[in-house]
């Protein structure tokens, strides 16, 4: 592990049990990096070798690597899925975007979905949005009663530490922007038609109650960043200081998971290909 990667851990780390307060963290910081160029380069040198240890992971298949991007409306968990992923074997990555549960989905408990899609051995899954949704909005706009809420927290831990327990790696990432950098974005949607269609005039409503989903992002930091699965809070004002330090960390934990090449049977020196 890289001196930037140990620093970046130790520093956007949330301690498990402890508070993370999100207006005591920068969303703007990018005091671990220098020149932005630069920065940029590294990032996608980093995606090329998680390319690499990926592969590794796909050949032993027996373990598999979670990452879970959460954030609120243009934090850019998109983004960091095409500067972060960007160079890895399609066959050895799965992204599942989580959008409002289907009558199916509802049938079920709420983590059904969920385990549904979570990566099988060998590979590494991406969820954008997750299982998290339902103690955020769930909790904001009351879609499930408040007795309910309480009860998610420990059965998430629960979940997670059963497939932590299975062979599961989980990394979580909260994208932490700011509204002003928020209403850039949004704006930004408005005025390139190219972008138009990412708009959801729905963003304008939930930004209504940007203080209730920041209380609710903190509860559910403090209530489930566990040792088997912290939260990191990321700063993600700045797109290349988000890409670069969830790069590093990600790079960093397939490289103390140690994926190896396994072993053959036979001796490659008694074939030849004609």
């Amino acid at each position: 592990m890289t001196d930037l990667a140990k620093t970046l851990i130790e520093k956007l780390r949330v301690s498990p049990g402890g508070k993370a307060r999100l207006r005591d963290r920068d969303p703007r910081d990018k005091s671990l990096f220098g020149d932005e160029q630069q920065t940029k380069a590294n990032t996608a040198a980093l995606a090329k070798e998680i390319d690499a240890l990926q592969d590794r992971l796909y050949a032993e298949g027996s373990r598999a690597l979670l990452v879970i991007l959460q954030g609120t409306d243009t934090s850019g968990k998109d983004g960091t899925i095409r500067s972060v992923f960007n160079a890895t074997g399609p066959l050895g990555v799965s992204v599942h975007a989580f959008g409002p549960p289907t009558k199916l989905e509802m049938e079920h408990d709420y983590l059904w979905r969920v385990h549904a899609v979570c990566p099988r051995r060998g590979t590494i899954g991406i969820f954008n949005r997750s299982h998290y949704e339902d103690v955020l909005i769930g909790k904001v706009r009351k879609f499930a009663p408040e007795s309910a809420i309480e009860q998610r927290y420990e059965q998430i831990n629960a979940f997670e530490k059963m497939l932590v327990e299975n062979g599961t790696t989980i990394l979580k990432f909260m994208l932490h922007i700011s509204k002003d950098e928020q209403k850039e974005r949004l704006q930004a949607r408005l005025d390139d038609p190219t972008k138009n269609w990412k708009f959801n005039p729905g963003d304008l409503e939930d930004r209504e109650h940007w203080d209730d989903y920041q209380d609710a992002y903190e509860t559910m930091l403090h209530r489930c960043s566990t040792p088997w699965a912290p939260w990191h809070v990321i700063p993600a004002d700045r797109k290349w200081v988000r890409n670069a330090a969830i790069a590093n960390i990600v790079k960093a934990t397939l490289e103390a998971m140690n994926p190896q090449y396994p072993h053959v049977s036979w001796n490659p020196g008694d074939f030849s290909v004609v």
